[in-house]
């Protein structure tokens, strides 16, 4: 089940400009404030929920003032499950299958695309992240699943991405090391990875 039938994300190139524009997104109809606040770059990230009518009147007013200031944005009007709960901060334990790690100059655009794969696959999205500080501004999703499947939700997010002139970064690990996937499952961030005891020559 999911709490939010539609979402949207806007990434403004200015803090002021933000959240200028956030504000009036909230008083222009019922929405509700996931998360807003200044990502990598000086940029000001926010991202909305509610119903679709209200979301989509709500971007519209925020793109409308930002103008030449957004740098991205993307609307999910029938948000799926999956990306939904991942972007309120849920992440997946790690499981036995290939791995897709996909890297995107904006937050935005990977969140579309993540969105596109998970409609067309059945992959699983262990963890999404949106822009952090460490991140220079880009977004990063990780997927899991069976090869063929994870194959084919990489060909469907890329062929999105190079249809708006984008290029991502991305690779396929097709039988993650158990250290990896490990790591993964524990964070992804350097900040909060811990030391692994793994078997091996000093053993």
């Amino acid at each position: 089940m999911k709490k939010f039938p539609a979402m949207a994300l806007v990434e403004f190139n200015g803090i002021a400009v933000g959240m200028h524009a956030t504000d009036a997104m909230l008083k222009k109809s019922p929405i509700n404030l996931l998360k807003c606040g200044t990502i990598s770059r000086g940029h000001y990230l926010t991202v909305v929920a509610g119903t679709t009518a209200s979301v989509d009147e709500a971007l519209d007013e925020g793109l409308f003032l930002a103008g030449d200031n957004v740098v991205d944005s993307t609307f999910l009007p029938d948000i799926d499950t999956r990306l939904h709960n991942a972007i309120l901060g849920q992440s997946l334990p790690m499981s036995a299958g290939a791995i897709a790690v996909m890297e995107t100059p904006t937050v935005c655009c990977n969140v579309r695309a993540a969105e596109m794969a998970l409609k067309g696959t059945p992959v699983e999205l262990v963890e999404i992240r949106l822009g952090d500080s460490q991140m220079g501004g880009r977004g990063m999703s990780i997927f899991q699943g069976e090869l063929h499947d994870i194959e084919a939700s990489i060909d469907i997010a890329v062929a999105y991405l190079q249809g708006k002139n984008i290029e991502p970064v991305y690779k396929i690990l097709t039988a993650p090391h158990e250290g990896m996937l490990a790591q993964i499952e524990n964070s992804t961030r350097f900040l909060n990875s811990t030391n692994l005891e793994l078997e091996g020559e000093f053993d």
